[in-house]
Order: C-alpha cells, then sequence, then structure tokens
C-alpha cells in the first residue's frame, strides 16, 4: 500500500495530485500534532478569560467590517457556527472530486502547520473525510480570493458540522448527514475561532491551480512530440534545434525544448530525403518552436514554484505564533491571493500560447500553397473530400475562445465587506480560467497530432524519425488514416482522452529516454 502524505510536512504538487486524483491516503505527522495542541492551548487561554480578556479578531469578534464589534464568551460557539452558515454562499456548477480533494489536503495542511488554534479533533475529522471520501459539494463560484477562499472554504466547513451536501465519485449528490452515518463519523460543535480557521486561505485557487498547472506541463511535452510530427509531415528542417543557437540564447525552457527536437527528430528518413531542397528557412511556427515552447515552459516553472511555495504555507488570519511561553496571536493578510492571481495569470498566458502556435502548424499543414506537397487538407480526394478543412477551424475557435480567457483577473478588484476589504486578488477566477484554457489546449494538441499523423502517412516510403514513429503507432491505435472523409469528432475525443495521460510521451521515451 503506498505510504499516507503527511501534514504537517512539506508538500509536492504531485503530493496533492495523488491525493486530488489517486486517492492516497492522509495523515498527520507525529510532531504537527503537538504543534497543533500547542496553538489550541493559546486560544483557550483567551476564552477562559471570558469576557475580561482583550479582543482578538475572530476569536471574541465578529468579522471583516464587524471586527470591532465584541462578542460575548457565551456566543462564542454560536459565533463560528453562524460564520460558517453565513459565508457558504457559493454558486455556479460544482466542482469535480479531484479539485474538491485538493482543496480537503490543502486545508488540512494549513492546520497542521500549527498556526490556527484549532483543535486535534478538527483536523481529524478533515484527515477521515478525506480517507473516507467524504467530498463536499463545492460551487466553482462565488469567492473574490482575499480574505481567503471564504464562500467555497464555507461549504467544505459546513460538512465537518454535519450540514450541507456531499458529492459522490460518480457526481451524485448526497446529504452530509446520511454520508457521515454511512462512513461512521460524527459531526463536530465548532469552538472559538476554529470556523474562521477553516475558511481563510487560499486552497480553492490552490488547488485548482496545482493540477492545472501540472496538466499543462504535461502538455508542454506533448506540444513539443506535436511539433515534431508537424515538422517531419511537412519536411521542416532540424538547423533551428542546433544546440549552439541555443547556447548563445541559454534561456532555460528554450534550451529544454531544443535538446528535446534534437532527440524527438533523430535518424529520420523523411529529413534525410530532403536534405539538399531548395527551402531556405520555415516558417516560425516550425523554426521557432524551442523559443515559444521554452518561453511558456519558464512561465509553468514560475507558476509551479509560485504554488509549492503557497501548498506549504499559513494562510490563516489571525495566527498563532509560540515562543517558549510567549504566545502572540497576530492578525495579518496571508490569505489575500495575489502571489497566485498573478502566477496563475501567467500561466495562462504561457499555457494558451502552446495552443495558438499548434494552430498555426495545423494551417501549415492542410493549406497546399504551405504544405510541401501534401494533399490539400490533407484529403484523399480533392474536391469529392474535405480532410480535415474544419478540423483546422476547430482549432482556430478553441485559440480563439482561450484569448478572451487569457484577460488576466488580477487586474481587477471589486471592494467587500462595507470597504474593509478595499482589494482583492479575484485569484479564483485566474485558477478557473486556467482550468479552461488547458482544456482547450488539450484539444488543440490532440488536432495537431491527428493531422500531422496523415501528413507523416502522405510521406511513405520515407519513414519518420524513430520516437516519432512510436508515437505515430500509438496514434495509429486510437484513430486510422485517412482513407475518406469520416466523422471526426470522435478521433478528436480519442486523443483528448489519450492526452490526459502519459502514453504519448511513454512512447517517445522509450526510443530516446527522457523527455523533460
Amino acid at each position: 500500500m503506498t505510504d499516507p502524505v503527511f501534514l504537517g510536512r512539506p508538500l509536492s504538487l504531485s503530493d496533492l495530485a495523488d491525493v486530488a486524483r489517486g486517492f492516497r491516503g492522509v495523515a498527520v505527522a507525529p510532531e504537527a500534532r503537538e504543534k497543533v495542541a500547542a496553538s489550541r492551548r493559546a486560544v483557550d487561554a483567551i476564552c477562559a478569560a471570558g469576557d475580561s480578556a482583550k479582543p482578538v479578531y475572530g476569536v471574541n469578534t465578529g468579522f471583516g467590517a464587524l471586527a470591532e464589534t465584541r462578542v460575548a464568551a457565551k456566543d462564542l460557539e454560536a459565533l463560528q457556527r453562524n460564520l460558517i452558515r453565513s459565508h457558504a454562499t457559493g454558486v455556479g456548477t460544482d466542482l469535480g472530486v479531484a479539485e474538491v480533494r485538493g482543496i480537503m489536503l490543502l486545508r488540512a495542511q494549513v492546520l497542521a502547520l500549527g498556526h490556527s488554534g484549532v483543535r486535534l479533533e478538527v483536523l481529524d475529522l478533515l484527515v477521515e473525510c478525506i480517507n473516507h471520501r467524504v467530498h463536499p459539494r463545492i460551487p466553482s463560484q462565488g469567492s473574490v480570493g482575499a480574505s481567503g477562499d471564504l464562500a467555497p472554504l464555507a461549504h467544505l466547513a459546513l460538512v465537518l458540522i454535519g450540514e450541507g451536501e456531499c458529492i459522490e465519485v460518480d457526481g451524485r449528490i448526497v446529504e452530509t448527514s446520511d454520508k457521515l452515518k454511512e462512513v461512521s463519523l460524527s459531526p463536530l460543535t465548532l469552538a472559538a475561532k476554529e470556523g474562521l480557521a477553516l475558511i481563510n486561505g487560499t486552497q480553492f485557487m490552490a488547488s485548482l491551480g496545482v493540477l492545472a498547472v501540472l496538466d499543462a506541463e504535461r502538455l508542454a511535452q506533448v506540444a513539443d512530440i506535436a511539433g515534431a510530427l508537424s515538422i517531419e509531415a511537412l519536411k521542416g528542417s532540424t538547423t533551428p534545434f542546433d544546440i549552439r543557437l541555443h547556447q548563445a540564447r541559454p534561456h532555460p525552457g528554450q534550451q529544454t525544448v531544443a535538446a528535446n527536437m534534437r532527440k524527438l527528430l533523430a535518424e529520420s528518413e523523411i529529413a534525410a530525403s530532403h536534405v539538399d531542397c531548395g527551402k531556405v528557412q520555415d516558417p516560425y511556427s516550425l523554426r521557432c518552436i524551442p523559443q515559444v515552447h521554452g518561453a511558456s515552459r519558464d512561465a509553468l516553472t514560475f507558476a509551479h514554484d509560485v504554488l509549492l511555495r503557497e501548498i506549504n504555507s499559513v494562510t490563516d488570519n489571525p495566527s498563532v505564533f509560540l515562543d517558549g511561553d510567549e504566545t502572540e496571536i497576530l492578525s495579518g493578510g496571508n490569505f489575500h491571493g495575489q502571489p497566485l492571481a498573478l502566477a496563475l495569470d501567467l500561466a495562462a498566458l504561457a499555457t494558451a500560447e502552446l495552443a495558438n502556435i499548434s494552430e498555426r502548424r495545423v494551417e501549415q499543414l492542410v493549406n497546399p500553397a504551405l504544405s510541401s506537397g501534401l494533399t490539400p487538407f490533407l484529403a484523399a480526394g480533392s474536391g469529392l473530400h474535405s480532410g480535415f478543412m474544419i478540423a483546422q477551424v476547430a482549432s482556430a475557435s478553441l485559440v480563439s475562445e482561450n484569448k478572451v480567457l487569457c484577460h488576466p483577473a488580477s487586474v481587477d478588484s471589486i471592494p467587500s465587506s462595507a470597504g474593509k476589504e478595499d482589494h482583492v486578488s479575484m485569484g479564483t477566477v485566474s485558477a478557473r480560467k486556467l482550468t479552461e484554457i488547458v482544456k482547450n489546449v488539450r484539444r488543440c494538441l490532440a488536432i495537431e497530432l491527428m493531422v500531422a499523423a496523415a501528413g507523416i502517412d502522405q510521406r511513405a516510403p520515407h519513414r519518420p524519425a524513430l520516437a516519432v514513429d512510436a508515437v505515430q503507432k500509438v496514434l495509429r491505435t486510437l484513430v486510422a488514416p485517412m482513407t475518406e472523409d469520416r466523422i471526426l469528432y470522435k478521433d478528436i475525443a480519442a486523443l483528448d482522452r489519450l492526452l490526459h495521460g502519459t502514453a504519448l510521451v511513454e512512447a517517445a521515451e522509450s526510443i530516446v529516454g527522457k523527455i523533460a
């Protein structure tokens, strides 16, 4: 059995994916349990002082613009319950189970870091819900990405108090009370500060962002492979990938992509067949693959690094800090999503560019004025057959939609909570847009792979590079050669599903070793 992910210790992005998509188990690290207990003792000390205690935000005061309103000691439990109920205002399509599990993991990680002031019972119940597949129903809209992802996280917290609904792995919605009974778990009555500790933070945008960036990084590898197939189909040159060119402009992503292209295009009969042709330079969509794909990779690396810091950060307000026998509870703004909002907006631009240049390669393949001897639209019979004419149109449609989605959410801010929360990040919108862009890019690359494979078929009897040939064989297990017009949406869907996994990359790597 796979070891659990231990909360309170550093998480990686792949840890989150394992829990979110692979249903890997979760446990609280032993050293984290004492940190959590110690931070709770600090909150209990305030509560023990009753109405004579000094005001501490979220412990014995109201929230947001009501932070100056003192709440009586007898009402502290009701305060937390009311907070969760009143903030559960999410709307729109529900998140999928994977995104929800990612949010649950990250919320539990924050609690386990020992600055939240919750009881161990709260953390333990959240962990049990993850492990028993009790998944809160969390709507996808309703957060502005500051003061935490308040509305989505309130829907998560509802489950811990036995309210709201849960979403099953098969998509069914069930009452929380019924689901908890099914797995023999009991809801909690939240104590002072615990409601606030469950909803302050960036876990919604971080969970969606991690999964989307991991997918985008995989698509960056696929984009290199798709580009290699298009180069072969179009009788492109390998000279632009010469190591000397990229040592002269040493952007890391550019160098990585150029190295990939050299591997992917090695030992090609097609390349050898046109070595003495009169063509001087290829179009940018072929020649500049390292520069364009590489820039996207560098941007995704930045987003990856931001997310890695974030999923191991404390995003509570207020936060409990212990120094020996001294305790301070500090109010701050670690819940603000600006670091993620900017990074995810950049990731959206970077990912969209992979489709932007891919669609241009598809145009090169289907346009008889550009395709170096391929049949018009790669059709079996020009005129009678349309071939891949409208596949290029579909790709163009997705690329155009991405341009709208790439408008940065982080440039916007609408004040909330009577002006107390006067600048917000809109990072949840950034995360949701990136998720949609990733889907569109995956489909664009599926179209390029389908069309480029048809172009390679027309270069027979010359065979492509060994790695490209291995990829071509995988594609042909799902998509038959084009011998006459046929329904193409099923082929596109089959390749879209293929690109959710790693089979295509593994096929290339079986020939040339690691594709970075």
